[in-house]
């Protein structure tokens, strides 16, 4: 009976502790948040006595340092659309388009999101640099051409001569389905020449497909970009080139590998350089000519073969 007596007084004690250990811890609590608003009301105070609040005039303007946004304020937007990002972000959208350019390559949000995201200052400024070394890309440069349907007057190419540039830009359009208005405007490069420039490189894709005459299949496309790459030195080109045929299928390698990525390299490497062509001038030239000028070599019809490939695998399985 004692011991348990001696027990219930113990309890007792550690409660009654206990209790005064929470009291003291809220009343500590308690004193250092009144120490902090009691600061904050003389801070406050002492900015009115001083005459820096809610005083607007221009001297005191002048005296308050403005730190709201310090490190996260966006820059201005250098030409109409333009949208600057911070790094991060331009990194976070190039994670994020090459995963879903991979994945769905006909999506065409990827494909340019990609592109401006791996459209680095130091390669648009060689493009910008090697057309201001040019005649026709300064001429480029100060006239800012823009490609639509309209100011290439589609109509009156679809009269030409079949083996004008033109006609054989229009034929390739009809032909694909394509058209010139679907090209997006620039608006993640920040300086406004080089936007410019890789507007002009976007827009002037068809008519690479046009002058070799590869089709808009994922084939054609990986060759385009192949040949681009070694002509102009797009990152996104050289991306497309080495991580899309990994989607192929087994004879879709075969001739991208021994026919077409032979063909991309020399022509690329060897011809003239494909940005400084000014399209909209050359229209009525011949395209022969055109091709020899420049030294391109025009690659073997990509459909055919897909054609003759399907043919004879038709051709084994009967036979099987």
């Amino acid at each position: 009976m004692f011991a348990r007596s001696a027990l219930g007084r113990s309890d007792q004690l550690v409660t009654a502790l206990n209790s005064q250990k929470r009291q003291f811890v809220l009343t500590a609590a308690t004193t250092a948040l009144g120490s902090l608003l009691f600061s904050e009301d003389n801070r406050l105070a002492s900015q009115m006595e001083k005459g820096l609040l809610h005083n607007k005039n221009a001297e005191n303007s002048a005296s308050i340092p403005n730190t709201a946004n310090k490190f996260f304020s966006r820059p201005e937007a250098e030409y109409p659309g333009h949208v600057p990002l911070y790094t991060f972000e331009k990194m976070l959208m190039f994670l994020g388009s090459s995963v879903g350019a991979y994945t769905h390559p006909e999506r065409n949000e990827f494909i340019v999101a990609l592109g401006e995201s791996t459209a680095i200052t130091p390669v648009l400024r060689r493009l910008q640099h090697q057309m201001l070394s040019d005649p026709v890309g300064r001429q480029i440069l100060r006239e800012r051409p823009r490609m639509t349907s309209t100011s290439l007057d589609l109509e009156h190419l679809r009269e030409l001569p079949d083996n004008t540039i033109g006609k054989t830009y229009v034929k390739w359009l009809d032909k694909e389905g394509v058209s010139p208005d679907t090209r997006v405007e620039v608006k993640y490069i920040d300086n406004e020449e080089l936007a410019y420039i890789y507007q002009r490189y976007r827009e002037c894709h068809d008519f690479y497909h046009a002058i070799t005459g590869l089709p808009i299949i994922i084939e054609g496309e990986i060759s385009v970009k192949v040949f681009e790459y070694m002509n102009i030195g797009i990152p996104m080109s050289g991306l497309g080139a080495l991580f899309a045929p990994l989607r192929l299928k087994k004879s879709q390698k075969e001739r991208l590998y021994n026919i077409y990525y032979p063909w991309a390299f020399k022509s690329g490497l060897n011809s003239k350089p494909l940005i400084n062509v000014y399209w909209e001038n050359i229209l009525e030239e011949d395209i022969d000519e055109f091709r020899k000028t420049m030294g391109i070599e025009q690659p073997p019809d990509l459909r055919n073969l897909r054609k003759e490939y399907f043919k004879k695998l038709k051709e084994a399985k009967k036979i099987v």
